[in-house]
C-alpha cells in the first residue's frame, strides 16, 4: 500500500507502507505478539516518569522484542497529551526536518491522529517546512505506533517528525525549536538502529561504544563516538554506526545541561535472531528519565576532583612509552597489567605530545570518555608517534630522543560568554557545524597570547572557520581542563 499525499491542506489518512512485511497485517495476530512481549519485560520501579525513549526500527522479527523492552517501561495507560516521534529520513537528504502535518496514521489497530496545531506551530519555521512526502514510503516511524496504542492511553496525538541532514547546527536549531514540548504532558520517541553490516563481533564492539555514548546524554560526545567509529576503519563492511545518530542528536541536545539521565535497557543484533553473524544490524532501548536534584547532582560534581597521584603519572608514561615502542615492533597494543587504581580506570580523554630535542615530534589526543583513561593513553601515545599528518613515523632511532608528555582532561563544559574562560588553566574546544579544533591550556601560556588571540588562533588555525569565527552565533565553545604532566 501506498501512502496518501497532502493536497490542499486537507487531513488525510497516512495509510501504512509496512504492515504485513515488518509487523503483522493481523490485528489479533499484531495485538497478541505485542502484549506478550510487554508481559514478558515488566517495567521497572521509577521513581520519575519516562519522558523519551529510543528504539529500534527494523522488522518486529529482529528488533520487535528489543523496542517492547522499552515500551514496557511506560505504566500502562500511561498518559501522554502528545507523542514526538523523531527519525532520521531513509527516503532523502534535505537541510531541515519534515512533518506529516495533519491527518492520523492507520494501521490494523485504527487511526492515530496527528496534532495538526503542534504541526501547525513548527511549519512556522523555515526549518520544518520540507515536503511530507519524505513520509509516503518511510517506515522508522510507522513501526513505533502499534507500540504506542497498546500501551498508552487512547487519547494520544502524534507529531511525526523526519530530520534529513546530519549538520549539527541544524540539528541544533531544530532542537531548540522542539525544547518547549518537552514537557511532562509530551512523549519524546526516538527512531534508530545501530550499526548496518559489520560482523557479529565487530557490532558487539561498535554497539556498546554508541550506546556509551548516548547514555552520556551529551550530543557532542555522541556525535563524536559515531564519528569514530565510522571513520576509524576497524570495522569491515560497517556502514553506519547509527542509521538515526541525527535524531538521537536531537534529543541529547534537547536535554543538554538539564537534569536528565539515559539509561540503557537492552542491546542486540539480528544475529542473534537470524544466527547469520557474517553481517549484522544492531539495535538498542533507551529511555530518559528525570534527574532526583540537579542541584544536589551539580554540588556532588563539585566536591569530585578528579587527581593523580604520582605513582599514577609515572604509570601512564611507562604506559605510553611502552606502547610506542611495541607499535613499532608489533603494530599491535601491548597487554599490561593494569594496577587496581580507580583514577586509571576512569573514562578520561587524553592528548598525548612527543617533544624530540624540544621541539614537539607529534600531538594526538581525544575527547572520547567511553574507555579508561590507561587505553586511551596507549592509544593516543602510538597515534601521536605515527599518525599525527605532520610528521613522518616516529622510527627506533628516535626512541632515545624523544620525552613525552600526557595531558588528561576533565569533562567539557560549554560556556555562554568568553569571560569564563581563565588562560592557562582552561583550554578550549570550538565547534561550528562538523568543524571544529582545540588548544590545551599550556597552549595560551607558551604563547602568551590574549584571549582573543588564543580564541582567534584556534578558531582559524585549528576549526577552519576563520580568526573571528569564533564570534559567530552558530559557534559552540567549550572548556575543560588538563592534568599535565
Amino acid at each position: 500500500m501506498v501512502a496518501s499525499l497532502f493536497t490542499n491542506g486537507q487531513n488525510i489518512i497516512r495509510k501504512p507502507v509496512v504492515q504485513g512485511t515488518f509487523y503483522p497485517g493481523n490485528a489479533i495476530e499484531l495485538k497478541n505478539q505485542i502484549e506478550s512481549w510487554y508481559r514478558a519485560y515488566q517495567p521497572e520501579k521509577f521513581q520519575k516518569s519516562i519522558r523519551a525513549i529510543i528504539v529500534p526500527h527494523a522488522g518486529y522479527v529482529y528488533s520487535g522484542a528489543i523496542a517492547a523492552r522499552a515500551f514496557a517501561q511506560l505504566e500502562s495507560s500511561a498518559k501522554y497529551k502528545n507523542v514526538f516521534i523523531i527519525g532520521r529520513s531513509h527516503q532523502g537528504y534535505f537541510s531541515g526536518a519534515s512533518l506529516y502535518p495533519s491527518g492520523a496514521f492507520t494501521n490494523v489497530l485504527g487511526e492515530v491522529k496527528v496534532n495538526d496545531s503542534i504541526c501547525s506551530e513548527l511549519l512556522k519555521y523555515k526549518i520544518f517546512s520540507h515536503p511530507s512526502y519524505y513520509h509516503d514510503n518511510e517506515h522508522s516511524l510507522e513501526v513505533q505506533i502499534p507500540f504506542l496504542q497498546l500501551r498508552l492511553a487512547p487519547d494520544f496525538k502524534i507529531i511525526p517528525i523526519l530530520v534529513g541532514t546530519e549538520n549539527t547546527a541544524i540539528l541544533d536549531e531544530i532542537a531548540t525549536i522542539l525544547k518547549k514540548y518537552f514537557t511532562s504532558d509530551n512523549l519524546f520517541v526516538i527512531s534508530t538502529d545501530l550499526s548496518h553490516y559489520p560482523s557479529y563481533k565487530d557490532a558487539l564492539i561498535s554497539d556498546s561504544l554508541t550506546v556509551q555514548g548516548i547514555t552520556t546524554g551529551d550530543p557532542y560526545k555522541f556525535m563524536s563516538v559515531v564519528n569514530d567509529i565510522e571513520m576509524s576503519g576497524k570495522y569491515a563492511n560497517l556502514s553506519t554506526a547509527a542509521c538515526g545518530a541525527a535524531a538521537v542528536y536531537v534529543l541529547l541536545k534537547i536535554l543538554e545541561n538539564e537534569p536528565y539521565e539515559v539509561k540503557k535497557i537492552y542491546t542486540a543484533n539480528s544475529g542473534d535472531v537470524s544466527g547469520d553473524k557474517s553481517r549484522v544490524v544492531g539495535y538498542a532501548s533507551l529511555i530518559v528519565i528525570e534527574q532526583e536534584n540537579k542541584s544536589n547532582l551539580e554540588n556532588q560534581s563539585k566536591d569530585v576532583e578528579f587527581t593523580l597521584t604520582d605513582e599514577e603519572k609515572k604509570f601512564l608514561k611507562d604506559l605510553a612509552f611502552k606502547s610506542i615502542k611495541y607499535g613499532l615492533t608489533y603494530r599491535t597494543y601491548p597487554k599490561v597489567e593494569v594496577p587496581d587504581w580507580p583514577a586509571l580506570h576512569a573514562n578520561c580523554g587524553v592528548f598525548v605530545t612527543i617533544n624530540k630535542r624540544g621541539r614537539l615530534r607529534g600531538c594526538i589526543g581525544t575527547f572520547r570518555q567511553d574507555k579508561p583513561l590507561w587505553q586511551n593513553v596507549m592509544e593516543m601515545a602510538q597515534s601521536a608517534a605515527f599518525n599525527d599528518p605532520r610528521f613522518a613515523p616516529l622510527s627506533f632511532d628516535e626512541l632515545n630522543e624523544i620525552d613525552i608528555e600526557i595531558s588528561v582532561l576533565t569533562p567539557l563544559k560549554k560556556i555562554k560568554s568568553i569571560d569564563e574562560i581563565q588562560l592557562g588553566k582552561h583550554g578550549i574546544y570550538i565547534k561550528k557545524g562538523l568543524r571544529s579544533g582545540t588548544f590545551l591550556p599550556q597552549v595560551a601560556t607558551e604563547t602568551g597570547w590574549s584571549l582573543e588571540e588564543f580564541l582567534g588562533h584556534c578558531a582559524q588555525d585549528k576549526a577552519g572557520i576563520g580568526y573571528y569565527g569564533w564570534k559567530d552565533p552558530d559557534t559552540e565553545i567549550y572548556i575543560y581542563e588538563a592534568i599535565v604532566f
